[in-house]
């Protein structure tokens, strides 16, 4: 279309005129037609069971992602989890000492790793040039326990107090070996930065049922050991729009940075600042449709609501001592593991979706015996603590509860074996996770792996397949719910994943 056409097409009023404001014929087509789309889709849907009780509701706004709204719009299917909690325990757990037991070790300890067992698998650069990979079994005991009588390793006796209500799936496997990388995989479901996080992809599909806190909130241990980093954008919105992000919530005076007014400045400035703010922002958007623009005012309203909601959430003066004693004597102290297992149940029960907790330091290369049990003690009571908090309260049933590491470790020690010390390096070819509560099978051990833990020999699960199985569970059909960006459809599994249908309830 000729340039000057487009100017022809101005809305000549003194408003428009002064905002030098030159809505196009392609920008007004595309407006004008997106609104009669939304109308007509709103006519299809008129009676549909659900629809107009959605907390995104597609007929009121124009977007340039009508058919993702559309797909999206309705739960796919009946959701058993109407929230999330993740404990993502960073540095990758072994499974030798924590749930996947392996007697037979015991008479191979020293001996190296057979060929027939590794079958020339990757190793990392950290113990590829080792003369030998001696293998060593677990220096600590398992016991039986539960109706289920599964084995516990005896570091987790708060967690064996509760196995019955887990569903521990000893068969994840992932090809990314590296942290990063692996960290990255598991919670955007690409190995490289940039793609939307699990608790993005969740708040962009099922929308916010609390309209005064974030969908989806992030707390990460202060009393975790900082081996690995961790990155903001584990917890970034990607290419979605940015209300879909995480938002980290700190302990100390600030729980969310620059929430809190300056001083000098009161919450009646503030409201009149965001006012004449969002007219702009509205100038802006009639301008030139940007949908960032609305993402930009929804933030500024929802940092305005959280001023009143996030102190009155984050405080726990009205928690009686037993609950403190539940989760253990780091529960008072803002900022553990223990007191953001506390926090993370008062979030769930302001109806936060998807509530992540990151606890860093399970990366053993060596120490491992004395490194495995420190993270043990910081965070056994407090897990199991929330499992039993959420089912007293009636909520394990509609909440989903996952903990897991991004990889597991191997069989052989890296570095020097000694009679009391070892080590363990990346190992993701089999590792173990859990998950509990709402719509999965309580008291079962799913997939197993060889004598080593080294291969799967039975129902392996890859991260797509636990990537697809969350969001079935919260209602969303993984191959619908997708994204146009750059010309091409995304969604979270990438073009993989399958439910796994034998851990359903």
């Amino acid at each position: 279309m000729a340039h000057h056409h487009d100017e022809e097409f101005r809305l000549h009023t003194p408003e428009f005129n002064h905002l030098h404001n030159k809505l196009d014929r392609r920008n007004f087509l595309t407006k004008t037609s997106l609104g009669l789309g939304s109308l007509a889709v709103g006519s299809l849907l008129t009676g549909v069971s659900g629809f107009f009780d959605a907390p995104k509701k597609i007929v009121q706004e124009s977007t340039p992602n009508l058919e993702e709204e559309i797909l999206k719009a309705l739960p796919h299917i009946a959701p058993k989890a109407k929230r999330v909690v993740y404990l993502f325990m960073s540095g990758g757990p072994s499974q030798f000492e924590t749930f996947d037991y392996k007697p037979k070790l015991i008479s191979l300890a020293g001996q190296n790793l057979p060929d027939s067992v590794r079958k020339g698998q990757r190793l990392t650069g950290m113990s590829a040039n080792q003369s030998a990979l001696p293998m060593v079994p677990s220096a600590f005991k398992f016991n039986q326990h539960g109706q289920s009588q599964t084995w516990i390793s005896e570091l987790l006796p708060h967690t064996a107090q509760v196995v019955d209500e887990l569903c521990i799936i000893k068969s994840i496997h992932s090809e990314a070996i590296n942290h990063d990388p692996a960290i990255t995989f598991f919670q955007t479901g690409n190995q490289l930065p940039g793609r939307p996080s699990i608790g993005s992809w969740v708040s962009y599909g099922l929308g916010s049922d609390n309209q005064n806190l974030p969908t989806f909130i992030v707390l990460v241990s202060k009393n975790g050991q900082k081996d690995q980093p961790l990155y903001a954008r584990l917890w970034g919105n990607g290419f979605l729009p940015s209300k879909h992000q995480g938002v980290q919530f700190r302990s100390g005076k600030d729980p969310v940075l620059f929430l809190n007014d300056p001083e000098g400045y009161d919450g009646k400035d503030r409201k009149e600042m965001l006012d004449y703010l969002s007219k702009l922002n509205k100038l802006q958007n009639d301008t030139y449709a940007d949908p960032e623009v609305e993402a930009r005012i929804a933030q500024y309203e929802m940092a305005y609501r959280m001023q009143t909601s996030v102190p009155e959430v984050m405080s726990t003066a009205d928690e009686p001592d037993e609950v403190f004693d539940l989760y253990g004597a780091d529960s008072r102290d803002a900022g553990t593991y223990a007191a953001n297992c506390l926090l993370a149940r008062k979030l769930l029960e302001k109806d936060v979706k998807f509530v992540q907790l990151y606890h860093q330091g399970w990366d053993q290369h060596g120490g491992l015996p004395q490194g495995i049990t420190q993270q043990c003690k910081s965070t056994d009571q407090a897990t199991a603590a929330l499992i039993k908090d959420l089912k007293r309260r009636g909520m394990l049933e509609d909440t989903l509860v996952i903990w897991g590491g991004e990889f597991g470790r191997t069989v052989y020690s890296q570095g020097k074996l000694s009679a009391n010390d070892y080590g363990r390096d990346h190992h993701p070819r089999c590792f173990t996770m859990w998950m509990a509560g709402a719509g999965v099978k309580a008291g079962l051990s799913y997939g197993e792996t060889d004598d080593f833990s080294y291969n799967i020999v039975k129902d392996p699960v890859h991260v797509h397949d636990f990537q697809a199985t969350l969001m079935h569970l919260m209602g969303v059909d993984h191959e619908r719910l997708t994204y146009k960006f750059q010309g091409r459809r995304f969604r979270l599994t990438d073009v993989h994943g399958k439910v796994v249908k034998d851990i359903l309830a």
